[in-house]
């Protein structure tokens, strides 16, 4: 039997995810305005990094990931690009390294909103 565990990473993230493109916020930094992530953005990646049990080591080269989000409800998009961005540094390198991307926005769950990842390391 062959042991897959250093090619495959999987986690269930409990929270709702925030729309990056839909969540940012205004602020002037110096005399400079900026946008940043919400408080609901910020907030869920704090939640999600204090859950996140990262592999023994980052992975390294192309990538394919799998996310799930059940939603509390069916009115934010589907976008799982705060997911891919918080598992930088805990799980893989850099996003740039996703070569495949399968989201989808599975039945709502308002009691337990939540995303299943899986990151798999390409082979060939």
């Amino acid at each position: 039997m062959t042991d897959i565990s250093h090619c495959i990473w999987r986690q269930c993230i409990y929270g709702e995810p925030a729309s990056k493109a839909n969540s940012r916020r205004l602020v002037t930094l110096g005399n400079r305005p900026r946008s940043i992530k919400s408080a609901k953005a910020l907030s869920y990646v704090q939640a999600a990094r204090a859950q996140i049990k990262p592999p023994p080591a980052l992975f390294a080269g192309p990538l394919a990931i799998d996310i799930r989000i059940h939603y509390a409800s069916e009115r934010p998009d589907l976008d799982p690009s705060l997911i891919l961005d918080l598992l930088q540094g805990l799980v893989y390198e850099n996003d740039r390294q996703i070569r495949q991307i399968l989201a989808v926005k599975e039945k709502k769950d308002p009691d337990l909103p939540r995303a299943y990842v899986r990151v798999e390391k390409l082979i060939g």
